[in-house]
């Protein structure tokens, strides 16, 4: 008697992807972008009867719809892009720095002490120099004291550096009290607003340029920092596998002390810019949940900082656009979070076809 066999197998399953084209890659979240934007038009129509059409074209407008906002949307790029920067080589060392938020904070911490403490007392060019090497201390120091617990006693960076956001918005909090301006308030209030002493220069009459310059400079030379310097390769090595960089004679705990300075010292930078040329005083708001969402600009850029323009521009023209939704239709913030949140699951969710394959399952004859 014959009897037959059916190969059992699933219809499919996933496989890793050997490799991929950039151009396929990027046609890849293009796709997921548009799919989301389809989706986020039938849960428009779905929960408040808007058109679809209507709710883009808002969004759009809050934006880029006049040259005030568009300026702001720079400005907001430029400083998500500069803690995104700062995470950035401690991501790919596999250092994960939670910290950023912290870190800026201190940084413009150092700058606004050095605006209260020395404004009118010596030259405004020297006054500005103070604060440059201030902030960029401050924030590299406070990025250094998880990396020696990490490097010594090897510590979860994850937690430690997290908690340390926790301390840094306290000391703002009491310097916040300490410098109340006026008493009784709880608020430093605009630093100097008469005299303007400490404010970063401006350019022309573009408040902003002068951040959003520093910032471009910082992303090129980032760049150029991890793909082409030595470090840039010990970085890379350590984050593929610290055993493998032990073998071939890198020290690792240096390269993390390092690099945990370099990732401190531009969130200082990002506090100094914040502080000195935007805000003109500090709160425990000021780095505005910029070192967390920098997190995920960094990883869906691939800790490219190039790519990480768009990323973070990304982000930015949507939280612009969200806003602007809530204003003219009246919605509150929530809905536009929604539509938000739904753009970036897409765009998350392309990642895992980027990596990965589904391979169907081929016909199979009977065997006898």
């Amino acid at each position: 008697m014959s009897e037959k066999k059916k190969a059992h197998e699933p219809l499919f399953h996933v496989a890793k992807r050997a490799s991929i084209s950039r151009g396929k890659s990027w046609a890849i979240r293009i796709i997921a972008i548009l799919i989301a934007l389809v989706f986020c038009a039938v849960v428009t129509m779905l929960l408040t009867g808007e058109n679809p059409i209507k709710v883009y074209e808002t969004m759009f407008e809050g934006a880029f719809g006049s040259e005030r906002k568009v300026w702001n949307l720079l400005q907001s790029l430029a400083m998500l892009l500069c803690v995104s920067l700062a995470v950035t080589p401690a991501f790919k060392m596999r250092f994960w720095n939670i910290g950023a938020e912290g870190q800026v904070l201190i940084g413009g911490l150092a700058t606004t002490a050095c605006m209260i403490c020395l404004g009118g007392k010596i030259p405004n060019a020297l006054l500005i120099i103070i604060m440059i090497i201030a902030s960029v201390l401050a924030g590299a120091v406070w990025a250094l004291i998880p990396a020696v617990f990490k490097a010594k006693f090897n510590t979860n960076e994850t937690l430690f550096t997290l908690m340390m956001n926790y301390v840094g918005i306290q000391l703002v909090s009491y310097f916040c009290m300490y410098w109340e301006n006026p008493k009784g308030s709880g608020k430093i209030g605009i630093i100097n607003r008469t005299t303007h002493d400490g404010w970063l220069p401006t350019i022309g009459d573009y408040d902003y340029l002068l951040n959003i310059i520093v910032v471009l400079v910082l992303t090129v030379a980032m760049y150029i920092y991890l793909k082409y310097s030595k470090h840039g390769y010990e970085i890379a090595v350590v984050g593929e596998s610290e055993n493998t960089a032990r073998y071939i004679g890198i020290n690792v705990k240096k390269v993390i002390l390092r690099t945990m300075f370099l990732s401190g010292a531009v969130c200082g930078i990002a506090g100094l810019l914040l502080v000195g040329g935007t805000n003109h005083t500090i709160s425990t708001t000021t780095a505005d949940g910029r070192g967390f969402t920098a997190i995920m600009v960094s990883w869906l850029a691939k800790f490219n900082p190039i790519y990480m323009i768009l990323t973070a521009f990304l982000l930015v023209f949507l939280d612009a656009g969200a806003g602007q939704i809530s204003m003219v239709f009246g919605l509150n913030e929530s809905f536009s979070d929604i539509i938000t949140g739904i753009i970036l699951f897409f765009i998350i969710g392309s990642e895992f076809f980027i990596n990965y394959e589904l391979k169907f399952r081929h016909s199979k004859k009977e065997v006898k």
